[in-house]
């Protein structure tokens, strides 16, 4: 049978064509559809978080500064800041490497701070990764933590074999190893005991250069040696918010060209495990600046390259040169491993060394360290017999001592009694009265903003804490006391963003944080809240505790903003002895994430 061919059928009569009244239904149809889309289903939140966070980080200067003026001064219902973008959530604005590439690679400048000015900010809360949990508390935090936190699987996949740290299910485990100690820290450290007096409480602070994810400090904390680990934001992508999570001390840096934001005599042990700073470089000035941290008397360990290292003969015998040169004494050398001890006298430097070194001029400040550039030569530092390791108390007598610093003050002395005394009642009334958390597992790392002689810290030693003390640079530079009685800290200004990851702390505390926008002389103000507030968000972890001591209408400012940034507060009266008009405010950050449909 064949095939007939007929005609399709005819439904309406002939097609015509579209008329301009039909494109307009469809269009109207296709908004209202969409309409109600945004308003009925949660597409609508995620795209509107969306613009926000675009309108936050693009808005012009003359938007940003109304925003600010409406917070600032505190006007009406609290103005909510938005969210950052999700690629956001590791923003480091000083540490930017999308803006630090394009600048000077010499010296490594490019890898050091460069902050953006404060009109090109992001107005923005930075948010956490999308499987975000609360981190594990310490000691349970030295071993392991949750992956999904900083879910970057490049160090365990490079450094696995050399024990840094693994995936395992839901945790990233960290052996406790290190390239240059495969078999653990721990084995490492009592090798360096052979040498170094580590457990008899002489040494007690400690600087852990290009610290990787920081097991060797992690570990001398059985020692009752603190250590202070640094290294740069680099291809090891998040090796310092490693350590952080784990509860380490740690901070985000370079030796490049600016001195390490520390005072002179600092540490009483500098250590170096493969980081790979060519100390000699420079006319040795990088050795120089670990010399003008290094307390005298105090122990320097540089483990491999270029510590007799395969094809590296110069730059070996070059660091032995600069060591000479500087009168350092030889303890040992062992295997890739050498160990010098810094003369306790008088700054020393030989006749004739081939790095041109020669001692810094009277006029030259060795405890000036913000943004200061690195000098080619020997610092000179006052007390100098009284700031050798073997002339300071041993821990923790170190910690209640007057240290010889205060001498150099105006009445120094009778400060730092009276500041011990002060904080010994502020903190049992911040235990005892106010119910915080300080003394339990639940905070682990903790900041002083304004830490002057570092009270704060001192009575929480006993704690499973650490305390990073800061000291503002524009502020008396009392961050050298710091150092003396035991503690750790930096110069930072509280105008620009801190280095360090973000969800770094447990617990901020700031006394007299109206002090940390104005300038000390002229009383004007530098920067404000609304910015110090957002970057105190960003350093804090969700549930984390902040509290700030300051007058009544300072604590009332910070309310509004505080609720701007999507904390919760308390408020409360200060402790008895305490002059008229303080108040304290308690905030708790709240654990948020960004809709599903924002990552």
């Amino acid at each position: 049978m064949g095939h007939v061919n007929l005609p399709p059928p005819r439904r309406g009569g002939p097609r015509r064509p579209w008329s301009l009244i039909d494109l307009a239904c469809v269009l109207f149809s296709s908004l209202v559809l969409l309409f109600l889309l945004l308003v009925f289903t949660s597409l609508g939140d995620g795209l509107a978080a969306s613009g926000r966070r675009t309108l936050a980080r693009t808005a012009d200067p003359l938007e940003r500064e109304g925003v600010l003026a409406l917070l600032e001064g505190g006007r009406g219902p609290a103005t909510a800041i938005g969210a950052c973008p999700a690629e956001e959530a590791d923003a480091m604005p000083c540490e930017d490497p999308r803006r630090n590439s394009q600048l000077s690679r010499e010296m490594n400048s490019y890898r050091e701070r460069h902050c953006p000015p404060p009109e090109e900010m992001p107005l923005c809360l930075v948010p956490p990764p999308a499987g975000y949990r609360i981190p594990i508390p310490w000691p349970d935090s030295l071993h392991k933590i949750w992956h999904d936190n900083m879910p970057y699987n490049k160090l365990a996949e490079r450094k696995g074999h050399q024990g840094w740290m693994k995936k395992e299910g839901p945790y990233f485990i960290f052996p406790g190893g290190g390239t240059m100690f495969p078999d653990g820290a721990v084995k490492y450290i009592e090798k360096l005991k052979q040498f170094i007096p580590i457990d008899e409480g002489v040494l007690r602070t400690a600087l852990d250069m290009g610290c990787g994810v920081a097991s060797f400090g992690g570990y001398l904390l059985n020692e009752n040696i603190t250590t202070l680990s640094f290294a740069p934001r680099d291809s090891h992508k998040a090796q310092i918010q490693f350590a952080l999570e784990r509860g380490i001390p740690a901070f985000v840096a370079m030796l490049g060209t600016r001195r390490l934001p520390f005072p002179a005599y600092s540490f009483d042990f500098v250590h170096c495990s493969r980081c790979l700073i060519p100390f000699s470089a420079y006319n040795g000035t990088y050795f120089i600046e670990v010399d003008r941290l290094l307390r005298p008397g105090g122990y320097l360990v540089i483990s491999g390259p270029p510590v007799q290292w395969p094809k590296q003969d110069k730059e070996w015998a070059d660091l032995q040169a600069v060591a000479r040169a500087l009168c350092y004494e030889l303890i040992t050398v062992d295997g890739n491993t050498v160990i010098w001890k810094k003369p306790s006298g008088t700054p020393c430097i030989t006749n004739q060394n081939d790095f041109a070194v020669d001692l810094c001029s009277e006029s030259d400040d060795p405890s000036e360290a913000w943004y200061f550039k690195l000098k080619n030569c020997v610092s000179k530092v006052s007390l100098q017999g009284e700031l050798a390791v073997e002339s300071i108390p041993k821990w923790p007598e170190r910690l209640s001592n007057p240290p010889a610093r205060l001498l150099l003050m105006r009445n120094g002395i009778d400060m730092f009694e009276a500041d011990r005394r002060r904080w010994a009642r502020r903190v049992a009334y911040y235990k005892n009265s106010l119910g915080l958390k300080l003394g339990t597992h639940q905070i682990r790392n903790v900041m002083d903003m304004n830490a002057f002689f570092g009270g704060f810290a001192a009575e929480l030693s006993y704690d499973p804490v650490w305390v990073m003390n800061v000291v503002p640079p524009r502020k008396p530079l009392t961050l050298g006391v710091i150092y003396d009685r035991g503690l750790m800290g930096i110069y930072h200004d509280w105008c620009e963003p801190f280095s360090t990851y973000p969800r770094t702390y447990d617990f901020i505390h700031v006394a007299g944080i109206s002090t940390l926008v104005r300038d000390p002389t002229s009383g004007e103000s530098r920067c404000n809240f609304v910015d110090l507030m957002v970057e105190m968000d960003r350093i804090l972890r969700p549930e984390g505790t902040v509290l700030i001591r300051d007058s009544a209408e300072v604590i009332e400012k910070l309310i509004h903003i505080a609720h701007a940034v999507r904390w919760t507060t308390k408020v409360h009266d200060s402790e008895l002895g305490t002059r008229g008009g303080e108040k304290i405010v308690v905030a708790t950050k709240t654990f948020w994430k960004l809709p599903s449909s924002s990552h």
